[in-house]
């Protein structure tokens, strides 16, 4: 146990953690040459088609150092805020972290957060300045900011460069020198964190494990310390770049388990795995359940996909334990399910691994966050979708998430980012500089106002410059109405929002005017209306598609024309009565990009 070694590497969004993950598995000589590739722990196209990282990978490498043999088990985690989840649960399952910060950028928000988040588990930090072989490196100034931020020694900062493979047998034996190796005892009863779990059609789920106390052998019988299932172990092994099976894993180890499970919800990332014949007493702690910043309802094209779409939710929630869903029922789109999401990149990873490895096409309605209504009679209710608030006579008030957001930008934007800010009601907390052009900016704002575009517009009035991190902060009374939009005096509940009262005039004239432009004309008149409650604040209506029936009189009397138009306008009358307007996709999705 003493020559384990569970680390893993933490940084901001594009700063270089799966270039050096490359180098790392290249010089402990776990990839061959032929093997190798970019981002090779990226196994999913999405992944290497961003450039990003979506899920964590865990890895085992050998690695010898003065003579003795060690294992060194290495994670490699995604930077981006929306993945801050799987980011928790590698820093669960480890000792120590490579902190990666880019010599060309600095530190950015990302950075700053999940240090925090390793700081809170304990691990060792080994700070690493990646990129360094850049023209536009500035070294001395991003160490200074390291040492700022971690209080540690310059000297204790190591410089490397993913590309060129520079400094990574330093970084090697660094990670043999100071991170220390796992504690526990090997004669135990079993006591494992499963910190993953991916399905494989053949096998069933496969769930991959951190060993704390104990050993498990191949074909004992195991169980899952909450859910209280009980399973073989069919198959046990370590994780290489392939999993290779062994018939034992002991203390120290991560590890995977194959027994034959086929059910998403009998596995839980966070249980812990013990035996059936020796069960450990407790079940170990400091894991914290996800929760869902954004919700949206997704919903089949075709209403007869339902049950299919369940399914393939099933399985993506396996690999994606952030993902949470519960069924739900729209007037306007049928059958579907009312999805909670970290963000809004989330969202849309989710909805492109839908359609690329379910083949389902969806519709996604307007992403909102969770609301509470008081109402007067003391009832408290937890709104999710605009349909479920109770009628506004018997509400008292209404109370919204609210979150603290840091900003870290270049000095020359402040400006735009705090009117940005302001114009999303947030209140400014603290300024600080960081260094003579950079500053972070600390702001308290309402999570509704973030889920729409704001880290887009964020990053264009920063010219890319700017990093955004957030947690949430607890729930805070707002002036919110629900703002409903009409489609021939029907409401279309996929389209009804809640929306602080300031901002509903605005909001409603524009999607007024976006609608009118993207609903196909018809062959009876369409008035879109935006209403709060029986007040309308906004109307644009879509003419009706005319046929000239007066075309074959030639001159004589009027009153026969006016007899034509006449029966023109009843049929147009009764038609109104009957037809039904169709809402392209376009639309929902519309709605998102408002202020474009």
């Amino acid at each position: 146990m003493k020559n384990i070694r569970n680390f893993c590497i933490i940084a901001h969004i594009d700063h270089g953690k799966s270039t050096l993950a490359d180098r790392l598995l290249e010089y402990t000589n776990t990839i061959s040459k032929r093997e190798m590739q970019a981002q090779v722990l990226d196994d999913m196209d999405l992944e290497k088609e961003r450039g990003i990282t979506i899920k964590s990978h865990a890895i085992q490498m050998d690695y010898v150092y003065k003579g003795e043999k060690y294992i060194l088990n290495l994670i490699d985690t995604p930077g981006h805020v929306d993945f801050s989840y799987e980011v928790s649960r590698s820093i669960a399952a480890c000792e120590g972290a490579l902190l990666i910060v880019d010599a060309a950028q600095g530190i950015q928000a990302q950075t700053i957060s999940n240090l925090y988040l390793a700081l809170e588990h304990n691990l060792t930090i080994i700070p690493i300045l990646n990129k360094i072989d850049l023209p536009s490196a500035e070294p001395e100034m991003v160490k200074d900011q390291i040492v700022d931020l971690l209080g540690c020694e310059r000297e204790e900062i190591m410089s490397a460069s993913g590309k060129t493979g520079m400094g990574v047998h330093e970084i090697l034996e660094e990670v043999v020198n100071r991170i220390p190796s796992p504690k526990g005892d090997e004669n135990a009863p079993l006591q494992a964190l499963i910190f993953d779990s991916v399905f494989n059609s053949f096998r069933g789920i496969i769930a991959y494990f951190r060993i704390y106390n104990g050993s498990i052998k191949k074909g004992e019988k195991v169980k899952f310390f909450n859910t209280g299932q009980e399973y073989n172990a069919d198959e046990i092994g370590v994780l290489r770049l392939k999993q290779e099976p062994r018939d034992a894993v002991h203390t120290g180890d991560v590890g995977y388990i194959i027994s034959g499970i086929k059910e998403a919800k009998e596995v839980k990332v966070g249980d812990t795995l013990t035996t059936v014949a020796n069960p450990c007493k407790e079940s170990i702690h400091g894991f914290e359940e996800v929760k869902p910043m954004v919700f949206a309802g997704i919903y089949p094209v075709d209403t007869e996909d339902f049950e299919e779409l369940r399914y393939s939710m099933e399985k993506l929630q396996l690999n994606d334990a952030s993902l949470t869903w519960e069924p739900e029922s729209s007037l306007a789109l049928g059958f579907g399910f009312r999805c909670g999401f970290l963000g809004m990149l989330h969202m849309e990873i989710v909805q492109e691994r839908l359609e690329r490895e379910f083949n389902m096409t969806v519709i996604t309605t307007v992403p909102n966050v969770s609301y509470i209504a008081y109402q007067t009679n003391g009832e408290v209710v937890t709104v999710n979708n605009p349909s479920d608030l109770p009628d506004p006579g018997r509400i008292n008030y209404i109370e919204e998430p609210y979150i603290k957001a840091n900003i870290i930008t270049k000095a020359d934007f402040i400006g735009s980012v705090m009117s940005l800010c302001i114009e999303k009601r947030g209140i400014i907390v603290t300024q600080n500089y960081l260094t003579a052009d950079r500053v972070e900016l600390v702001f308290e704002m309402p999570l509704g106002e973030v889920v729409f575009d704001f880290f887009d517009r964020l990053k264009s009035i920063s010219k890319g410059y700017a990093s955004f991190d957030y947690h949430p902060i607890g729930m805070r009374e707002s002036d919110l109405v629900k703002l409903d939009i009409l489609l021939k005096g029907e409401p279309v509940d996929a389209l009804s929002c809640l929306i602080h009262r300031s901002n509903s005039y605005t909001f409603g004239k524009k999607i007024c005017e976006k609608l009118k432009e993207l609903i196909p004309k018809q062959q009876f008149e369409i008035p879109i209306q935006a209403a709060i409650g029986a007040k309308i604040i906004s109307r644009e209506t879509i003419s009706a598609m005319r046929k000239d029936v007066t075309a074959k009189c030639y001159g004589g009397d009027i009153s026969r024309k006016r007899k034509l138009l006449e029966k023109q306008k009843e049929g147009k009358k009764r038609m109104k009565q009957v037809g039904n307007v169709e809402i392209p996709q376009s639309a929902f999705m519309a709605v998102l990009k408002l202020n474009d």
